[in-house]
């Protein structure tokens, strides 16, 4: 084999490694717990705040908060994983993905008709990537759960 050949056969490997370590990545159950009382804890004062006259910048942290708490929840291990649990994970993810896609198509669409139908500007138009990734990561997490359910 040629140095060239030897050199780049190495890189990929270190590059599959990398890859293989980065798929197989979780977190320890103990921080579904963890990410829990950070989502409800972001909830709930994402709750409080519209009671309360807040700076514009509390609800962006708040948001990512709970973005967070949820991904948490998503990445950490069960009490027992296996490759079942891991096939359930990753179908769940499946989904989440596709349904976030068809909810991008489609929540348009639904703005613009809400829109027509009440004949004026509801600020409703406004499509963020909040909405996007707490709706795919809701979605992963029902999923996941109801996966689990139905295959017990």
């Amino acid at each position: 084999m040629s140095k060239y050949r030897i050199m780049r056969k190495s890189y990929c490997e270190k590059e599959r490694n990398r890859l293989e370590k980065l798929h197989k990545f979780q977190l320890a159950h103990k921080y579904k717990k963890v990410g829990i009382t950070i989502a409800i804890f972001a909830f709930l004062l994402m709750i409080a705040k519209k009671f309360v006259d807040e700076p514009l910048w509390i609800k962006p942290i708040l948001s990512n908060i709970l973005l967070l708490g949820m991904l948490i929840i998503s990445v950490s291990k069960e009490k027992i994983e296996d490759e079942y649990i891991d096939s359930l994970r990753s179908q769940s993810y499946r989904l989440a993905f596709v349904f976030a896609i068809i909810y991008s198509l489609i929540q348009p669409g639904i703005n613009y008709v809400v829109t027509v139908l009440l004949g004026k500007e509801t600020g409703a138009n406004e499509f963020s990537y909040f909405q996007v990734l707490f709706f795919m990561l809701i979605v992963q997490l029902l999923f996941f759960n109801q996966l689990k359910r139905w295959n017990k």
